[in-house]
């Protein structure tokens, strides 16, 4: 059995498979396109909007991103504590 994967070519007529062949840079960043659906809450949206930064940061440079939206996420959650109750009319 053979486990190794086959390389994709690029066709030598595609208009762009010259340049695309030289500006290729497998250790470059390059974006993961995951999905990040909207939750309503316009903190926490724009928060998950900031994770697509790591998209264009090598790696190393992921965890400042991350530790920020971290931060982020934490003081909305912490915010929603922090909101008065509605209290309950006192009973009779």
């Amino acid at each position: 059995m053979n486990d190794s994967v086959p390389e994709t070519e690029i066709p030598a007529d595609a208009p762009e498979a010259e340049d695309a062949a030289q500006e290729y840079d497998p250790a470059a960043p390059a974006p993961l396109n995951v999905p990040r659906t909207p939750t309503g809450n316009a903190e926490v949206d724009a928060q998950l909007d900031r994770l697509a930064d790591t998209d264009h940061l090598a790696t190393d440079g992921h965890v400042e991103v991350y530790e920020d939206v971290h931060r982020g996420l934490r003081d909305a959650l912490t915010a929603l504590d922090a909101r008065p109750v509605p209290q309950a009319p006192p009973r009779p």
